[in-house]
């Protein structure tokens, strides 16, 4: 049997001050009835998703999208519909949201998103609204000060809110000294914090998560660490992007999608080639390999998360 396929357009709808997200709940009488949802409505013929999304908050919440970025797209497949969720996130908004239909409406703090029920679609869209645009991996350093030094200029200047704490020459004992001081900072300025390393380390120290290695993610069955914390991956391609689709990764670093200098012999994914991987992954991607901030408009763009980046956060 061919299952009818329905487009979506959704929005994750972030408050002005950037804490709290709107929620809408399902009337009891649809599928998933009684869950909450991320506003939002089937395409009609011919209209583009954001045609389609200003169409749907203006009928179903009163409001006006001045502007909005692409956050999203998420394919899932139910025993009879394939759907495409198309989600944006909308920040710039007139008027006062309100269920025009009836339906309950609630602006949820972003730490409390979790304990709400969703379909299972939306659960990719949780974590994509909870991550930040920008990711800072950082670099190899000898120096302890100089390392504290650049890790607190990437937070307050700026206004890094996920790290990942790369440091492969450091023995375990020092990646954990390290990371303890790291985690420290990270707390202080409201950011989280990645630990890249064997899952264990998280009995020592008790950061956000883990980051795998691609090589480490090839070797996995299952996911190695608890649903309450993040669990992130270096992928290059398909394969390794399904393997962490399989073991329930939450988010993911997609590269090299530029030529780097660390990395000169290894071809780049290239523009055009990561979009058709990040379309399929179904998990936030962080586009990764010779990007700086100047290009994460144009990774939300082709649905990327956003960027990850060592040289451009990791300065003096």
């Amino acid at each position: 049997m061919v299952k009818r396929r329905v487009h979506v357009a959704a929005a994750a709808i972030i408050s002005p001050d950037g804490d709290e997200v709107l929620l809408a709940r399902r009337p009891s009488n649809v599928d998933h009835g009684g869950l909450w949802e991320f506003p939002g409505g089937k395409l009609a013929p011919y209209e583009t998703g954001l045609e389609a999304l200003k169409r749907e908050l203006h009928e179903e919440l009163g409001i006006e999208i001045r502007r909005a970025q692409p956050l999203i797209r998420i394919h899932h497949e139910y025993p009879d519909k394939h759907i495409l969720l198309d989600v944006w996130q909308v920040k710039d908004f007139s008027g006062e949201p309100f269920g025009r239909e009836g339906q309950a409406v609630r602006w949820v703090p972003m730490g409390e998103l979790i304990g709400y029920p969703f379909p299972a679609a939306n659960l990719p869209i949780l974590r994509a609204v909870m991550l930040p645009s920008e990711y800072l991996i950082s670099d190899e350093e000898a120096d302890e000060e100089v390392f504290a030094a650049r890790l607190e200029r990437a937070l307050v200047e700026d206004a890094v809110r996920l790290v990942q704490l790369r440091a492969k020459t450091l023995d375990t004992d020092a990646y954990v000294a390290r990371a303890e001081r790291a985690l420290e900072m990270c707390r202080r300025h409201g950011a989280r914090l990645m630990l890249n390393g064997e899952p264990e380390l998280l009995d020592r120290v008790d950061a956000d998560g883990i980051h795998l290695t691609s090589e480490r993610l090839m070797g996995l069955e299952r996911r190695p660490i608890a649903e309450g914390k993040w669990l992130s991956a270096s992928t290059h391609d398909k394969a390794q992007l399904d393997q962490a689709h399989v073991i329930g990764c939450d988010f993911v670093t997609l590269s090299p999608l530029r030529t780097t200098p660390s990395h000169p012999e290894v071809a780049p994914i290239g523009w055009h080639d990561f979009q058709q991987l990040v379309e399929r992954a179904g998990m936030p991607v962080y586009a990764l390999g010779g990007m700086t901030r100047h290009d994460a408009n144009h990774a939300r763009a082709v649905g990327a998360q956003g960027i990850a980046s060592i040289r451009d956060f990791w300065k003096s």
